[in-house]
C-alpha cells in the first residue's frame, strides 16, 4: 500500500517519493537484470534504465495495481529486447571476480559455499538455452517468487501462455540437464 501512495506523489510530480521507490526496488530490479543478461554491468545499466522509464510513464502506472509488477514488467521487457538485439547470448561470466563473495561468519563449511556457487552456475549455464520471454517467465516465477498471474501482467500474456511458457521451460531445462548427465551417468555406469 505504502508503495502505491508513493507512485501517486511522483504522479503529482514529487520527485523525493521516486527516490523512496528506487531506494526500496533497486535490488529486486538489478537481480532481475542480472539473471536476464548474465552481467553486472549490463545489469547496472538495465536497472538505470528501468527506473529512467519507470519515471518516464509514472503517468501509466495505476494505483491500485501491485507496483512491484508494473516496475519488473518494466525491466523484464527491457532486458527481453536487449537480448533479442544481441546475436550471440552470452549469459553468465564465469570470471571468478564476478562470482567471489566473502563468506558468511556463520558459515558452516567453505565446501557448501562452492557447491551453491557451483549449482548457480549449472543453472545460469542451463537458462542460456531458453528464449528470453520463456527465460524471463522462469526468474520471475522461481527468484522473485511471483504469481502466474502476476508474470502474466509483468509480461503482457494471458496466464494459460505464461503456463505454457513455465512447462516448455521446466521440459527444455529437464532435457538440457538429462543431456549433460548424459556422460557422466555413462562414464558412471561404465566403471561398474
Amino acid at each position: 500500500m505504502e508503495d502505491q501512495l508513493l507512485a501517486a506523489q511522483v504522479q503529482r510530480g514529487d520527485h523525493a517519493a521516486f527516490a523512496q521507490l528506487v531506494e526500496r526496488y533497486q535490488t529486486p530490479v538489478y537481480n532481475l537484470a542480472y539473471r536476464m543478461l548474465g552481467n553486472p554491468n549490463d545489469a547496472e545499466d538495465a536497472a538505470q534504465e528501468t527506473f529512467l522509464r519507470a519515471y518516464a510513464q509514472i503517468k501509466s502506472y495505476r494505483v491500485g495495481e501491485k507496483f512491484a509488477t508494473w516496475l519488473l514488467s518494466i525491466g523484464a521487457h527491457y532486458c527481453i529486447d536487449r537480448l533479442r538485439r544481441r546475436r550471440k547470448f552470452q549469459w553468465f561470466s564465469l570470471d571468478e571476480d564476478a562470482w567471489r563473495e566473502t563468506l558468511p561468519s556463520d558459515a558452516p563449511q567453505p565446501e557448501d559455499e562452492l557447491f551453491r556457487r557451483e549449482d548457480e552456475r549449472a543453472v545460469a549455464e542451463l537458462l542460456e538455452h531458453l528464449p528470453p520471454a520463456s527465460r524471463a517467465a522462469v526468474i520471475l516465477r522461481y527468484w522473485h517468487d511471483q504469481s502466474i498471474e502476476e508474470i502474466a501482467r509483468t509480461t503482457g500474456d494471458s496466464t494459460s501462455a505464461v503456463k505454457v511458457k513455465l512447462h516448455r521451460a521446466r521440459n527444455a531445462l529437464a532435457r538440457e540437464l538429462t543431456t549433460l548427465n548424459a556422460p557422466m551417468l555413462r562414464a558412471v555406469g561404465g566403471e561398474r
